[in-house]
């Protein structure tokens, strides 16, 4: 039976929806004007060309109420798949902060699980650009324990298949744990933050006035905390960086790492 046009309408005018993440050309202007790539052009850019095949497009959030009921939130705020880095199958998670911050929904989460547990299996190293503003509170609980199956993934994957995040916007809250638990960590040097609390927590814990350039940003994390391991000027760097960390290294724990003769590192 032929597919009524009106239904594959329907379908390209969400697929549309997702690929713009439900915004305006306005917003991702603006977004270009900092410097930033959105979700997609961050993963387009570090995958081969054409190779990127996406999971999960059409899903969307599980919030009821708050307003949230004729509310569309494209892949539910994360666009997952696999695509080629120089030929070798990778598994790239990119949060979207367009899409309601990059908040983290149940679904959004489940998204970035089965992504991890299907690296596992097939044996790809897992890319994930974290760009979130942390949990979902309308979730409420759903939320939080949907940071315990990324937090789960993470630990199953520890030894298994190399772990590479990218801290691309204002991870707070939960959203600062997976990439502290994976093996390399790169952050922006500008627009960009990692922290478990805010300066206003922090006051209210300890009396002291601490600012995020204390403890959140990129030049923290690499000079005081250690918790990254690169820093990187803009999107593109990073991205550079990813494809230069990967050609070291093998696609899991059944490889060895890639053969180079030590005059082609220079």
């Amino acid at each position: 039976m032929a597919i009524k046009q009106e239904l594959l309408d329907q379908l390209e005018a969400r697929r549309n929806e997702a690929l713009t993440s439900g915004c305006g050309e306005d917003k991702i202007a603006a977004r270009h004007a900092k410097g930033l790539m959105t979700a997609r052009e961050r993963i387009y850019n570090l995958v081969d060309e054409g190779s990127f095949q996406e999971a999960g497009m059409h899903v969307n959030h599980d919030v009821r109420g708050f307003g949230f009921e004729n509310k569309n939130l494209p892949g539910d705020g994360v666009v997952t798949g696999i695509g080629l880095i120089d030929g070798r199958p990778v598994t790239v998670l990119s949060q979207d902060f367009m899409v309601s911050g990059g908040s983290l929904g149940s679904k959004h989460a489940k998204k970035m699980a089965e992504a991890m547990a299907q690296a596992r299996a097939l044996g790809t190293p897992v890319i994930s650009v974290n760009d979130s503003g942390g949990a979902r509170i309308q979730e409420g609980v759903k939320s939080l324990a949907g940071y315990g199956q990324v937090f789960r993934n993470n630990v199953l994957s520890s030894g298994v298949v190399p772990q590479i995040a990218l801290i691309a916007g204002p991870c707070a809250g939960g959203a600062a744990y997976s990439p502290a638990l994976m093996d390399f960590c790169i952050q922006l040097r500008n627009n960009s933050n990692m922290f478990i609390c805010g300066p206003e927590v922090i006051k209210a814990a300890t009396g002291e006035n601490a600012q995020p350039e204390q403890f959140a940003t990129a030049a923290a994390h690499a000079s005081v905390s250690g918790n990254i391991h690169f820093v990187a000027e803009d999107d593109k760097h990073a991205i550079e960086i990813i494809q230069k960390l990967l050609s070291f290294l093998p696609s899991n724990n059944q490889e060895k790492p890639p053969h180079r003769l030590s005059s082609e590192l220079r």
